[in-house]
Order: C-alpha cells, then sequence, then structure tokens
C-alpha cells in the first residue's frame, strides 16, 4: 500500500522526470495528459506486474518450465492492457513502444515479455502461446544412473 501512496505522490513530477530520462518533450508539453497517463499506468502496474518484474525479471526466475511461441502484432495488450504511459498508436489498432529504443527500457518488465504462461493470459494477448515442456523422467533417472556407475580411478 505505501509503494501504492508513494507513487500518486510522486506523479505531479513524474512528467519532467520522463523528459529527463527519455529526452521526449511531449511529457512535458502535453503535461496534463502525461499526468492523466501516469495515474492510469500506475494503477495499472500496482495490479500485478510489479511483483512479476521483481520475482521473474529482476531476480531471473528460471525455473519456467514452458516454451513460447509466437511473434508480436503490436495489439497493445501486453502493454497493461493500453493502459502504458508509453504506448504510442501507430495505425489503427497497432501500437509501439515510445521507449522501445531507449537503454532505460531493458531495465523494465516489458524487455521479457512473455515469461510464461501468466503473462499470455493476463492481458489476453492474441500472438503468442505456451507449449508446455514433457521433462522425460526415464531420460533423467538413465542420466543419474550412468553418472553413479562411473568407475572410480582410485
Amino acid at each position: 500500500m505505501l509503494g501504492k501512496g508513494l507513487g500518486f505522490v510522486f506523479i505531479p513530477l513524474s512528467p519532467l522526470v520522463l523528459f529527463l530520462f527519455f529526452g521526449k518533450k511531449k511529457f512535458l508539453l502535453e503535461y496534463a495528459n502525461t499526468v492523466k497517463k501516469m495515474r492510469i499506468h500506475w494503477h495499472a502496474v500496482s495490479a500485478g506486474p510489479v511483483r512479476h518484474y521483481f520475482e521473474d525479471v529482476f531476480l531471473r526466475n528460471k525455473n519456467i518450465p514452458v516454451q513460447i511461441q509466437g511473434t508480436c502484432v503490436q495489439c497493445g495488450n501486453c502493454c497493461l492492457n493500453k493502459q502504458c504511459v508509453f504506448l504510442e498508436p501507430v495505425a489503427e489498432d497497432k501500437f509501439q513502444c515510445g521507449i522501445y529504443s531507449s537503454p532505460w527500457r531493458r531495465f523494465s518488465n516489458c524487455n521479457s515479455y512473455p515469461l510464461h504462461h501468466e503473462d499470455i493470459a493476463r492481458y489476453n494477448c492474441p500472438s503468442f502461446s505456451v507449449i508446455p515442456v514433457r521433462i522425460n523422467r526415464l531420460a533423467e533417472e538413465q542420466t543419474a544412473l550412468n553418472r553413479d556407475q562411473l568407475p572410480n580411478p582410485f
């Protein structure tokens, strides 16, 4: 709760911070619109992606037993269900990230989308899907058995 409250305190400063980080004057020139979008963005981020970022992205959780297939179709769903402050329309029903080429983006949750089926389900992604990875227990057991049967050189 403290994180949500603290974020809302800094929202009026966000256009300046966004301008300084990303060098886009539109954040300052469209101050009222940026603040409005930032409120929506902060609320959407607080609904789940923050936990995902710290658990799966920041801490690099590698215990994710799936493979992801597909390519981005620029629907904007993964951008907080089209609520991301950085999302920019490029055509009818097509969107792009306004900070895609920024070096700061690599520290974001966006740089890892999608990691697992929860990501795809959360945003109802139309273009990515999960391929379950089957673990072959027999092969694992055989490998362990072979490792145990190696001759002792001493």
